[in-house]
């Protein structure tokens, strides 16, 4: 059974998100709230939480097209590719924010993503995800928590999210209610930023 965790966004709880890190950092899987719709993440570090990420999503770990959430800019040297400055000018305009952008991956990708060309990244303007990653120490491994109900893609209400997934996550946090837009998606791995999907974050910083 999940346990279902209050944290403020305006002023996340320090001993709240330091339990949220120990089960993280144990290879716990946790809902988050993020700018957009929640997620489920997991320590980058942590194999078996990642295998377990993949086996709910249905997916293989080497195929899945998780996105890493960084604290801020600092950690992209680890997974990612040197960029260039008009990379770096849109990232910064961007972020945080409600985008996932794709950028070239590095040889420094964990082990199950060492075989990536590109790596999808997050910063995302919610602090209570950046001060779970800032606590951890290391970007989490996240994926949206989509719905089977046909009119609603995303689930908003933590609550019915708890309902939902008390038997597969180790914690629910209860950021207040979510989004039901999923962030944008713009790839820039190549020489000319391409937009994959649009969702929340406005297409005319690019």
């Amino acid at each position: 059974m999940a346990e279902f965790i209050k944290i403020y966004p305006d002023n996340p709880n320090p001993k709240a998100i330091q339990k949220v890190v120990d089960v993280l950092k144990r290879g716990g899987l946790v809902i988050y709230p993020t700018d957009t719709v929640y997620g489920l993440g997991c320590d980058i570090t942590n194999i078996k939480a990642l295998e377990r990420i993949a086996r709910i999503k249905g997916v293989k770990l080497e195929k899945s097209n998780f996105s890493f959430i960084c604290k801020d800019l600092s950690n992209l040297s680890d997974y990612v590719k040197q960029i260039d400055t008009s990379t770096f000018k849109i990232l910064k305009r961007a972020l945080p924010g409600a985008y996932t952008f794709i950028l070239p991956g590095s040889k420094n990708l964990p082990n199950p993503f060492k075989k990536r060309k590109t790596v999808g990244i997050r910063v995302p303007n919610n602090s209570i995800i950046l001060s779970l990653v800032e606590v951890l120490g290391n970007p989490i491994v996240s994926t949206s928590i989509r719905d089977d109900d046909d009119i609603l893609e995303y689930t908003t209400d933590p609550e019915l999210i708890l309902e939902k997934w008390e038997n597969l996550v180790d914690i629910v946090i209860d950021g207040g209610y979510g989004g039901n837009e999923a962030s944008t998606i713009i790839d820039l791995s190549e020489n000319e930023p391409i937009i994959v999907r649009e969702g929340k974050g406005d297409v005319s910083i690019l």
